[in-house]
């Protein structure tokens, strides 16, 4: 077996070298003798050294390491480069939001959370870099197996870690959801997240997430129905505080949450047909159209705050109209429109309106609402921006889909005709029969993580691999 040193690359090296310097930086520094008294944050303004902090640290978890697990899902050969490229950017812009002027804050939670963030980052790159020496004898053998999940594991929990940080520093810069606000910021902000979550999800399920679907023996609709009730649940015994006297508020999102547990429980019994093969059903959709009516109708304190909620709930209305002609009449009930699992157009309109609807709903707290409101900013304005970011979300993550598809095996078509001719992939390969399409589907090892024992022999992998693009 080959030494370690002669598995060590100068890649790898300046990766431990830029990950483990990072840890001995102490979090964000609490100067709180430049901070008026009753505020979080100084009146100074945002230097250009904590811009490039927010912007480096915005490409590197938002961007690049997004992009680099999905190479390595696929076990493309660019996984190992990129994701090490984005671990020096989150270096560099790590030391920068310890090193900045201007405003200064006060202990917060994005200073803490930080080092949770980047704890993940130096676990990843541990494993990356054990993994790459491909130690495998006698102790290292059963090291290697935890590795590699762990790796995987780590891996696909970063970009949920870093979207809550992302956030945490966005309130953290302005001062944000603190005393009297901090439960209306948690619930706006847990909600929005959720219906963006959840677009996300209907994405991924709608365009490259049909096998796993078929494979559960279960619709989509019994495990939103799962999800609603379970949230349902959640909501009816949190939305008051028990033993003190009922609030006009409390009622209404407690109603909420007996309506969404109900409304679950009939969308798991509807999930099923007699046979008990998976039923496609309006459930969800209609879960979703109330709610966004409900949403809407919440007293605000500021005229534009109106006008921004009343938006917010004709977009969560629209997602959930569009859900149900999606299944009942552009779908037919069908998981899919087509034998080729492409995506019908109207099909993209609710996992879109979900997007939207989770970054309008994050953008009205009251004290954005204020901040917009002394600005001069018109209503339309600032809906026009979230839709806009809204638009960017959305054009990523189905890039995102598309580079994983172009890269893995191919999907498995609802027919397995014996002897029949698979036509050729675009790439210039050619198709294999669906048995084997199936077993490459079912392998997520990564990329040059795995000894050639480990590694299947798939061609459609194992050839993708030496191919010079993405």
């Amino acid at each position: 077996m080959l030494s370690l040193k002669d598995h060590i690359t100068p890649v790898l090296a300046v990766a431990a070298i830029t990950v483990f310097s990072a840890s001995g930086v102490e979090a964000h520094g609490n100067h709180a003798e430049d901070i008026p008294e009753g505020k979080y944050i100084s009146d100074d303004p945002i230097d250009s050294v904590l811009w490039a902090h927010i912007l480096l640290m915005m490409l590197a978890f938002g961007v690049i390491f997004p992009t680099g697990m999905v190479l390595g899902i696929v076990r493309n050969r660019w996984h190992v480069p990129l994701q090490v490229f984005g671990t020096m950017v989150a270096t560099a812009a790590y030391f920068m939001g310890h090193k900045h002027k201007g405003r200064t804050f006060a202990k917060n939670i994005h200073a803490s959370f930080a080092n949770i963030l980047m704890i993940m980052l130096i676990v990843q790159v541990v494993f990356g870099i054990y993994l790459k020496f491909h130690l495998e004898k006698g102790f290292h053998g059963k090291i290697r197996r935890v590795a590699v999940y762990g790796h995987g594991i780590v891996g696909k929990l970063m970009p949920v870690v870093a979207w809550v940080q992302m956030l945490f520093g966005g309130i953290t810069a302005l001062g944000f959801c603190h005393e009297d606000h901090l439960g209306q910021c948690l619930a706006h902000f847990i909600m929005g997240s959720a219906f963006i979550g959840y677009g996300i999800i209907l994405t991924i399920i709608m365009l490259a997430g049909q096998y796993w679907l078929r494979r559960t023996g279960r619709s989509q609709e019994f495990f939103d129905s799962v999800l609603i009730a379970a949230w349902g649940c959640v909501n009816t015994f949190t939305e008051h505080k028990w033993g003190e006297a009922w609030a006009g508020s409390d009622i209404q999102h407690t109603t909420m949450g007996v309506i969404w547990w109900c409304a679950g429980l009939a969308g798991i019994w509807l999930s099923r047909k007699k046979d008990g093969t998976p039923k496609r059903n309006f459930i969800p959709g209609f879960v979703i159209l109330i709610t966004g009516w409900a949403m809407s109708s919440h007293p605000q304190h500021l005229p534009l705050s109106t006008m921004v909620h009343t938006f917010f709930g004709y977009t969560l209305m629209a997602a959930g109209l569009s859900r149900i002609i999606e299944i009942a009449f552009i779908l037919r009930d069908a998981s899919t429109i087509s034998e080729d699992g492409e995506a019908n157009s109207f099909q993209y309109i609710p996992p879109f309106l979900l997007y939207a609807s989770g970054l309008l709903f994050m953008g009205a707290t009251e004290e954005q609402m204020q901040l917009v409101s002394d600005a001069g900013i018109t209503h339309v304005s600032y809906i026009l921006v979230l839709y806009s970011f809204a638009f960017l979300m959305f054009l990523f993550t189905n890039m995102l889909i598309h580079l994983y598809s172009a890269n893995s095996s191919p999907p498995v078509p609802p027919k397995d005709v014996e002897g029949t001719e698979q036509m050729p992939r675009m790439n210039g390969h050619s198709r294999g029969t669906d048995s084997r399409q199936i077993r490459d589907a079912e392998e997520f090892e990564l990329a040059g993580l795995m000894s050639d024992e480990e590694s299947p022999e798939s061609p459609s992998t194992l050839g993708k691999n030496n191919e010079p693009h993405v």
